[in-house]
């Protein structure tokens, strides 16, 4: 999302400079620059994107009393050629074994929900690709359900209050959208306890040796989905 929009500027004042309109020419190519340096500038990304993913602490032990653990989808990979754990994106592959960690801390007392439709038709939906991979890990298939009509995290809401219904639960996702996901499950009176995962941000300071990076140019894509995603829901009123 960010990226496009540098590249836009930049598209803009290249076109101005061919036609001629060198003032305004210099004000799109000086934004463009400007604005990829702030994207890929660790310096600033780093402490927005930390701040994001420290709103919940990182679960090490799971309650004894907990029966679901819960796994958010995070897309596939759709190349049947690939090893299973190469046909979801890395971000699946980080939550799910996140949640089976925790499974194993409850010695089979509790089920795994994965989730996930399929963008592409007749493709296998990313749940079932989800409950193939986690077989493959050693999670007996009785323990895993899967849930392959929900397309975003509202979805994964509703599909977890027929199940879970009162009941509280482990909620594993990415911890860049875990803030997003709580107060989307929580409005519909669910009652999850949160299990980030997969951080990209750093404790400490960015060095200076590492404040330009292509990384950070992924990681403000996440911040900007995440707080453009987290206004949406508030103006719908789904948090």
């Amino acid at each position: 999302m960010p990226f496009p929009i540098g590249i836009i500027l930049l598209v803009i004042g290249l076109f101005a400079l061919f036609t001629n309109r060198q003032k305004l020419s210099k004000i799109f190519i000086m934004s463009s620059l400007a604005w990829f340096f702030l994207l890929s500038y660790g310096p600033i990304v780093n402490p927005l994107l930390n701040r994001l993913e420290s709103t919940y602490p990182a679960l090490q032990q799971a309650p004894q009393n907990i029966r679901y653990i819960y796994i958010l989808g995070a897309g596939n990979i759709d190349n049947e050629n690939y090893p299973l754990t190469a046909q979801v994106t890395s971000n699946a592959v980080i939550r799910l074994n996140e949640g089976i960690r925790l499974y194993r801390q409850l010695n089979g007392k509790a089920k795994i929900i994965v989730s996930g439709y399929s963008k592409k038709e007749n493709a296998i939906p990313h749940a079932y690709k989800q409950k193939r991979l986690a077989i493959a890990l050693g999670v007996p298939e009785k323990d895993i359900i899967a849930e392959p009509l929900p397309k975003n995290t509202k979805d994964e809401a509703l599909a977890a209050k027929k199940i879970v219904q009162n009941e509280p639960f482990i909620l594993v996702t990415s911890a860049f959208h875990m803030k997003r996901a709580m107060g989307l499950f929580r409005r519909e009176n669910l009652h999850p306890i949160a299990a980030p995962t997969d951080y990209f941000s750093h404790d400490k300071e960015v060095s200076y040796a590492d404040a330009f990076n292509v990384n950070y140019l992924e990681y403000s894509n996440y911040l900007f989905h995440e707080y453009i995603g987290i206004l949406w829901s508030k103006l719908k009123g789904d948090i």
